[in-house]
């Protein structure tokens, strides 16, 4: 059976700061203590920024998660909310997992 994910990608949003590096992004502990919620639920598999330009991230969701759940959290993100992130959810087929 084929493991298929609806992976959340940030990318920075109107009110994230070019000049910032990522840790100093005002409401980006807002963020990772939502995803934190997650994680704690065993709903995260893994998640975390993207350190090269344009900056951004990724959350996959643990398997069995799905796109609806995955979508309506993320619009709850308050780093969404704010301006500072924005999402978009691919499916991703996990083809090499251990």
């Amino acid at each position: 059976m084929k493991d298929i994910r609806f992976v959340v990608v940030h990318r920075p949003g109107p009110q994230w700061n070019a000049e910032l590096p990522v840790f100093e992004q005002p409401g980006l502990q807002a963020h990772v203590d939502h995803y934190r919620k997650l994680y704690d639920a065993g709903k995260l598999a893994i998640g975390g920024p993207f350190l090269d330009e344009p900056s951004g991230g990724m959350m996959v969701p643990a398997a069995g998660v799905g796109r609806e759940e995955i979508e309506a959290f993320a619009s709850d993100d308050p780093a969404v909310a704010s301006g500072l992130l924005t999402f978009d959810v691919r499916t991703w087929m996990a083809a090499m997992v251990k």
